[in-house]
């Protein structure tokens, strides 16, 4: 059996005009959220062997928040340029590449693609997962390859204001 956690980053910052997307860093609201959400997360008893993200400033401290959280050097979080602002689909061909060695793996990136994913995956519909929103699943396989085609069972789904 495999668990994939999918993971909005939490709040972002938009007070600096000057910034990029992809520097924009986490807000107040999503420094305060994250740890929280991770929190939530080992409180559930989910384990996680394995911390991907996208490489964007505000999915990567996120990434950082839960790793600390779970006892995970930070520094060992795989950041996959492709998962910045993916479509449904590279969340697919990302996914069916992870190490089978990891059998609960989170992934950190950005909506609309993770909304999108996680709604192919199972009957559970998300309309838009907010941010630091976590939504979980089991499949049915030992290999990550074998992820698409595996039958998947929905976990939960989780967010700060809920």
């Amino acid at each position: 059996m495999k668990q994939l956690i999918l993971i909005r980053h939490a709040k972002s910052d938009w007070n600096d005009p000057s910034l990029s997307d992809f520097d924009r860093p986490l807000n107040t609201r999503g420094k305060r959220d994250a740890p929280v959400m991770a929190q939530r997360l080992l409180d559930k008893k989910i384990s996680i062997d394995l911390f991907v993200a996208s490489p964007a400033k505000r999915a990567q401290k996120t990434a950082a928040i839960f790793a600390e959280a779970y006892g995970f050097d930070k520094k060992r979080v795989h950041f996959q340029d492709e998962l910045y602002l993916a479509p449904e689909t590279v969340f697919a061909a990302v996914v069916s590449k992870l190490d089978n060695n990891a059998d609960a793996v989170a992934i950190f990136a950005h909506n609309p693609g993770i909304t999108d994913f996680a709604n192919s995956l199972t009957n559970a519909r998300i309309d838009d997962m907010p941010t630091c929103c976590i939504f979980a699943i089991q499949a049915d396989c030992k290999n990550w390859n074998d992820f698409a085609a595996a039958k998947k069972k929905f976990l939960f789904v989780d967010y700060p204001k809920a």
